[in-house]
């Protein structure tokens, strides 16, 4: 090797070995030294009042339901109202041919005016024999017989009596009227068809929609939860005594009129675990008809110092149980399992677990593990005001 080659290796090998030295100064400035806290963003828990709302799926139900159907035979002879229409109490909606009940009325009618008279004359007879008997002009036996002729057409008074109101009812029931006021669907007769005392097919269906019914599932634990904590005094019902019910239809908005919660049911069902809520709802313009697929946003009162974390510093451990990271007194990482309630918006509600003045934190999760010596930093308010402010954690695994 000549010397000018010599004098261009040493030179490549001076700036070789400068480039590795600039490296590893940068890299001495970019890397925190080792032992040194992490730097982690981190909210401070505050008591707070907390109005809490439950959102449960449930149907429409109308608030009265009356099936029409005949309570004499005959041939349907009209049909007097329009199908889909509303219809008042006691209005006329079949004609049944009466002819049958008209002229059994009118027999009984007879039969009363006869037996009536019969006991008249028994009547007067049994007066006259009380007078003879006393002067022997009859026998005792005589008087007792006309007495007893007299007590059995009063009976058969009576029995024609009853007979006729029986056939009175039978005309009446020729004139099919509505039981309720409400909306009538479809009919299942024409005029002409026959119909048959207390058949099992309906004529119509009568359904009062103004006000209406909402039914809604929630689970029975949530119930139970739910009144422990109005016992404990954590929630308060308010001055409401009813809790009050906001409708959210098929399409996502909001229905104009709220309802209020009439009561639970008595039972759960042993399929889903759920209870039955029904609610009561205004329905002046029957914008709502039964059967309709709602949500239901159910006042569940208000709880006056709820502790609420953000819902992307809240994870799961392999078990499934919520966790959060927080930093406890040695400004060391701590895993803190919890138990979680619902979730207010971007935040959840922490039942268990956590207390007033722990710092959870909300940044940095990705840095550190349970143990790791951490600096905290407070969440500025702005921040904490963005839903997505938070980085979401991974799932964290305990020990």
């Amino acid at each position: 090797m000549n010397i000018v080659a010599r004098k261009m290796f040493v030179l490549f090998l001076f700036f070789v070995t400068g480039l590795l030295l600039g490296a590893c100064k940068n890299t001495s400035k970019q890397s925190p030294a080792a032992g040194s806290p992490v730097e982690v963003t981190v909210v401070t828990l505050h008591p707070q009042p907390v109005h809490l709302v439950v959102e449960l799926p449930g149907r429409t139900a109308a608030f009265r339901v009356a099936e029409v159907r005949p309570q004499v035979s005959g041939i349907i002879q009209k049909r007097l109202f329009t199908e889909g229409s509303e219809v008042k109490a006691g209005q006329l909606l079949y004609q049944i041919d009466p002819a049958i009940y008209q002229a059994n009325f009118d027999s009984t009618k007879a039969t009363l005016a006869k037996v009536e008279a019969q006991e008249h004359s028994a009547r007067l007879k049994a007066d006259r024999y009380r007078t003879l008997v006393q002067t022997k002009a009859v026998s005792e036996q005589e008087q007792v017989e006309m007495e007893a002729n007299w007590k059995q057409a009063v009976a058969d008074v009576a029995a024609a009596k009853a007979a006729l109101a029986s056939a009175r009812i039978n005309l009446e029931y020729t004139k099919v009227t509505a039981p309720i006021t409400g909306r009538i669907g479809k009919s299942t007769v024409t005029e002409g068809a026959l119909v048959t005392a207390q058949q099992s097919a309906a004529l119509a269906t009568i359904q009062q929609l103004d006000p209406l019914y909402v039914d809604v599932s929630q689970s029975s634990t949530e119930l139970l939860d739910l009144k422990r904590e109005v016992a404990a005094g954590q929630t308060s019902a308010g001055d409401k005594p009813k809790s009050e019910v906001k409708v959210l239809l098929e399409d996502g908005s909001e229905y104009r009129h709220p309802g209020s919660l009439e009561f639970s049911d008595v039972t759960v069902n042993q399929t889903t675990g759920t209870v039955i809520l029904r609610a009561i709802v205004a329905n002046p313009d029957q914008e709502l008809l039964p059967g309709m697929f709602v949500r239901a946003r159910i006042d569940k009162g208000q709880r006056s110092a709820a502790i609420l974390v953000p819902a992307a510093s809240v994870s799961r451990n392999s078990k499934g149980q919520a966790l959060v990271m927080v930093v406890n007194k040695e400004s060391a990482v701590e895993a803190r399992i919890v138990q979680t309630g619902q979730n207010v918006g971007a935040q959840v509600l922490v039942t268990q677990g956590l207390v007033a003045g722990e710092q959870v934190i909300v940044a940095g999760l990705q840095k550190i593990k349970p143990g790791v010596s951490v600096q905290a930093v407070e969440q500025s308010a702005d921040a904490a005001s963005q839903p997505n402010a938070a980085a979401t954690p991974p799932a964290a695994k305990t020990e």
